[in-house]
């Protein structure tokens, strides 16, 4: 059983030793009424928690919740009319039972345990960057950028043969929600959208120019994953799945990592607003790594990313999250989640993983994909699960387990840091904007593909890529893990490994 830790989203820790490895892995325009109202009851701001309540959408919020909301001390922050989420602070315990009592609230739940504002800056490590002797002694082929012969996870998925065909078309825009964005960096400056850029940390879009990118004391995950997916073809650094598309950043984290339900509505209703073609979302909702429906407050977390994440994808948009780092069983009947509340006292609680959430990944119309390393199968961390997991991409894992061909030298995912370094990681965080730079392929060979087209496309062009079995990653003489299915579906690689040429050619 793994101990009680503070949640590191999708990113993973790796054995220590390995060639380049992470030294210490972490980590993991809107229709908007924003009208204030005056709580009539409050106590020190120390004790005032976020909420989300939900109303029937497309209405606004009725005069009679307005003035529940304030009776039961609450501020509204802003109201999402179109998806019928309201956003608001109040220091009274109470606030989410008495709402869902009023007549039409749908649903009502604190989204987080520590008060506000959120806890402090915890440095927990780094990536491991490149040193300067490292990006020199790169040695590069005509036609590809410097460190590209380290990306081992390009041919993995044909994406090198993808980019003799195309690179992308400047009419598509992925969109990272995530820690942030340093569009500063030579790799991501090129192609960053900065008018589909936001901090929606609050739940309210803050669109002051560059609070999307990331402070030094943040992390520098968000870069990391832009690069991957857009990284420019310009002679530096490395080279993204789809170079040719635009990326923008919609910052969705506080400063101590967490990623709370207010923020992450506002950044798919900001990405349906602004055209975003496909969202990656490499995290999972804190506090809770599964919102169970039978907790009423967590039920409201789910309704509120559920309709966000919905009205995105009616708006256009491929939803696109990565699949977790526990070696969870996601079709199991139940898992042992040892971490929640993370950002309160977490305990060992069972739960049923087809009746509690990992949000957004397990929501409906969101695509769901699990990690592979450099030898193509199932990384050694990787979530799993029939009728979970949509498709499989380049995560890494350790050079213990699977050991890339040279020149590559780390098992790990190669891509931008922030302040114009570059360096290594590894997790189903990774493994995610390379299904989204596929997705971004396909959306440009086919423009006017809707949502589901795309989905269906990803699919369709997916190498099947059977169970590996027995699943011995570690060559212990003991399973590690059991996949169930077929080639062409199964629990480890659902419908397959993507394939970036197939999006350009099919």
């Amino acid at each position: 059983m793994t101990a009680p830790r503070k949640r590191s989203r999708r990113l993973v820790a790796l054995p220590l030793g390995m060639a380049m490895a992470t030294a210490l892995a972490f980590l993991p325009n809107v229709t908007a009424s924003a009208a204030e109202t005056a709580p009539k009851a409050s106590t020190a701001d120390a004790t005032s928690l976020s909420y989300v309540v939900n109303v029937r959408p497309g209405h606004g919020t009725s005069a009679r919740v307005n003035r529940a909301i304030a009776d039961a001390g609450g501020t509204v922050v802003v109201a999402y009319d179109e998806i019928g989420v309201i956003v608001v602070h109040s220091s009274n315990p109470d606030f989410a039972k008495t709402l869902r009592m009023v007549p039409g609230v749908q649903s009502a739940g604190a989204t987080r345990n520590a008060p506000l504002p959120a806890q402090s800056t915890t440095d927990v490590g780094t990536p491991k960057a490149l040193t300067a002797e490292e990006v020199a002694s790169a040695q590069a082929t005509d036609g590809q950028d410097p460190l590209e012969p380290l990306q081992w996870d390009l041919p993995a998925i044909k994406a090198d043969k993808a980019h003799e065909k195309t690179l992308g078309s400047r009419k598509v825009t992925v969109a990272v929600i995530d820690t942030g964005v340093d569009d500063t960096h030579p790799d991501i400056a090129p192609n960053f959208d900065r008018d589909a850029s936001v901090n929606c940390v609050t739940g309210k879009p803050d669109t002051t120019d560059g609070a999307w990118r990331p402070t030094a004391a943040e992390s520098p995950h968000g870069t990391h994953v832009a690069g991957e997916i857009a990284g420019a073809k310009n002679g530096v650094g490395i080279t993204g799945v789809a170079p040719g598309v635009k990326v923008a950043g919609i910052k969705v984290a506080t400063t101590a990592g967490y990623f709370y339900t207010e923020a992450v509505v506002c950044g798919f209703v900001w990405a349906a607003e602004h055209h975003v073609d496909v969202t990656n979302n490499s995290y999972y909702t804190d506090p809770w790594y599964f919102n169970c429906a039978d907790d009423p407050d967590q039920k409201a977390l789910i309704d509120a990313i559920t309709r966000a994440s919905r009205y995105a994808e009616h708006k256009g948009t491929v939803n696109v999250a990565a699949a977790g780092n526990e070696s969870y069983d996601l079709d199991a009947d139940s898992i042992t989640d040892p971490v929640s509340p993370n950002d309160g006292t977490p305990s060992d609680r069972v739960i049923d993983p087809h009746k509690c959430f990992d949000v957004p990944t397990q929501l409906p119309g969101v695509v769901t994909v699990a990690a592979t390393g450099a030898k193509g199968i199932k990384s050694s961390f990787s979530n799993y699960g029939l009728g979970v997991i949509d498709v499989a991409a380049p995560g890494g894992d350790s050079t213990a387990y699977q050991t890339p061909a040279p020149p590559a030298t780390s098992g790990l995912i190669l891509g931008p840091l922030p302040g114009g370094k570059w360096g290594y990681m590894a997790g189903t965080s990774m493994a995610t904007p390379h299904v989204v730079g596929v997705a971004a392929l396909i959306k440009s060979t086919h423009p006017h593909a809707s949502a589901e087209l795309v989905k269906a496309m990803l699919y369709a062009e997916a190498d099947a890529t059977p169970c590996t079995d027995p699943y011995d990653i570690n060559k212990d003489g003991k399973i590690d893990a059991v996949c169930k299915g077929s080639k062409n579906h199964n629990g480890f690689y659902g419908w397959g490994t993507v394939n970036a040429l197939k999006a350009v050619t099919k």
